[in-house]
């Protein structure tokens, strides 16, 4: 039962007009709306925003919520060949530690803003509040469209890589069978249809889900971790720390090292995705950065000691980049367990989380559209930003669709569909650009900041440019090939796409500019 007898958002409502919005009487936030706190009602007044969501995430669920999301010694795992080809075993441990605490900066610097303005828009509403008046309205629109397309292919890609990871078990117990390119595609959308079916049959009962998944994830942890320490043949110390890899031919042991940092960029990107949910998560002011932090530090910590396990395991190189599953880490699990069934149950693992980490991704990428549709920064924005049942049904539908858009294209070419989920990578990092370097220009130009549970005081403008040269480092890197002289088929052609998709929204921007005014235009300076 609702609890709510006094609220309003009055006048700051995003779909009136201004006539309208000057007679509309203000009256003070007392109680609660949707199980919110006082605070929580009164940040989305300040924002002028208006509470559509039940907000049933508590603090254990949220944490779960963006642990799963994160999945950093999962994906660590999963990605491993691209780090392990370009650096080695002792370059993949330094770039990881490196990555860990350049994101660091960039996760502390996003909590700050998220305890200031805890809304399911993120990165763009920030950029809108804290970049200079002049330009807030063009690059916070810019910047709504490169976290939307973030987390649209981060959809397309969780599900994409829970079917390829389902289609390499075959491979690891059917020796006779003959892989298929279209066969993980298959796979892949079927685990579409079943993150779709949880984020909306079972919407009611999320919260609890991404709790209960919480505790597979660290168990599963250990469940892994043990059978590699004890079973598994394990390498030197000073081979494991000291044996760089110049697969890529880059003729510098640097280079092809700061090459390899996509693998620990796509394990620790992702701790904005509490962010989006946040208008879900009650007393979100305070919660959503402590949430940030924890996973931040939690995954960061798991991951690390993931990935130095695993390249203790690993005897030899070539063989475990060789394996005919496609994924290295099921070829150490084999070579651990000496078994089928041992290296079975331990991916099945992996592939369980890896779902539940698609499901993650699908309601976030849903909420960002859903929050930048209410902005009126998409076309048929009253379609996407429609509520039915306490979640935005419409904005979830698409994202599936999309999804399966994405992942057909792999039917084709399964280079076309990397570099189309990579540009994801590419749009969320930008994004963090963006809108840290907008808090960055208003503390250097000492204005006034909006009060928080969570502020970096005197230390924020050194950590924020910190965070800001690693991002543009890790921003530029991963526009890089896996190879020197690649192949047509294998270059990363996703600087070409990353263009055209901002090509693309400028054109866009000339039509839309009349109707989105940012964010920042209803918010309430008084509140």
């Amino acid at each position: 039962m609702e609890s709510v007898t006094k609220e309003t958002y009055g006048s700051h409502h995003p779909d009136m007009e201004k006539a309208d919005m000057e007679n509309v009487p203000e009256v003070e936030v007392v109680v609660i709306e949707k199980h919110g706190t006082e605070i929580d009602a009164r940040d989305m007044k300040r924002m002028g925003k208006t509470q559509s969501f039940q907000r049933n995430f508590a603090f254990c669920s949220t944490l779960g919520f963006a642990m799963v999301l994160m999945s950093s010694w999962e994906t660590q795992l999963a990605t491993a060949t691209f780090g392990l080809t370009n650096g080695g075993t002792a370059g993949a441990i330094y770039i990881y530690i490196a990555t860990f605490f350049g994101f660091g900066m960039a996760v502390v610097s996003m909590a700050e803003m998220a305890s200031m303005a805890p809304t399911a828009g993120g990165q763009y509403h920030w950029v809108s509040e804290f970049a200079a008046p002049s330009v807030q309205k063009f690059i916070s629109y810019m910047t709504g469209w490169l976290c939307v397309l973030g987390w649209q292919a981060g959809s397309a890609a969780g599900c994409y890589l829970a079917g390829t990871e389902i289609q390499a078990l075959i491979i690891l117990n059917n020796p006779t069978y003959v892989p298929e390119r279209w066969h993980g595609s298959l796979l892949a959308i079927a685990l579409v249809c079943v993150s779709l079916f949880i984020n909306t049959i079972l919407a009611k009962i999320l919260p609890t889900i991404q709790a209960t998944i919480l505790v597979l994830h660290v168990c599963g942890f250990i469940a892994i971790l043990v059978p590699l320490w004890v079973l598994s043949p394990h390498a030197p110390a000073d081979q494991v720390f000291t044996h760089f890899n110049d697969g890529g031919d880059w003729r510098s042991m640097g280079l092809a090292t700061l090459v390899g940092i996509l693998s620990p960029t796509v394990s620790l990107i992702g701790p904005d995705a509490a962010v989006h949910i946040s208008e879900e998560v009650r007393n979100a002011s305070k919660t959503i950065p402590r949430i940030m932090l924890a996973a931040a530090i939690g995954n960061g910590t798991l991951g690390f000691v993931m990935l130095v396990t695993l390249c203790f395991c690993i005897d030899n190189l070539e063989e475990v980049l060789g394996t005919p599953t496609g994924y290295p880490f099921i070829q150490v699990f084999y070579n651990a367990t000496q078994s089928t069934g041992g290296a079975t149950v331990m991916t099945c693992i992996m592939i369980i989380l890896s779902q539940f980490c698609a499901v993650t991704n699908m309601t976030t990428a849903s909420r960002q559209l859903f929050s930048f549709a209410r902005d009126r920064g998409t076309p048929f924005h009253t379609f996407f930003r429609r509520v039915v049942h306490d979640i935005p049904l419409n904005a979830i539908i698409t994202t599936s669709v999309f999804s399966i858009f994405l992942i057909s294209i792999s039917f084709g070419s399964t280079i076309a569909f990397n570099q189309l989920t990579a540009l994801g990578t590419v749009a969320l990092l930008a994004s963090y650009m963006i809108s840290i370097g907008s808090m960055a220009w208003k503390r250097i130009h000492s204005q006034p900041l909006l009060p928080s549970h969570f502020s970096l005081g005197r230390w924020g403008l050194p950590i924020n440019m910190a965070a800001i040269v690693f991002l543009v480092l890790a921003f530029v890197m991963v526009f890089f090939p896996p190879a020197r002289n690649p192949e047509g088929e294998s270059m990363n052609w996703s600087s070409v796409i990353f263009g055209g998709v901002v090509m693309l929204s400028l054109v866009y921007y000339l039509r839309a500019k009349e109707r989105y005014v940012g964010p920042v235009k209803l918010v309430r300076k008084e509140a």
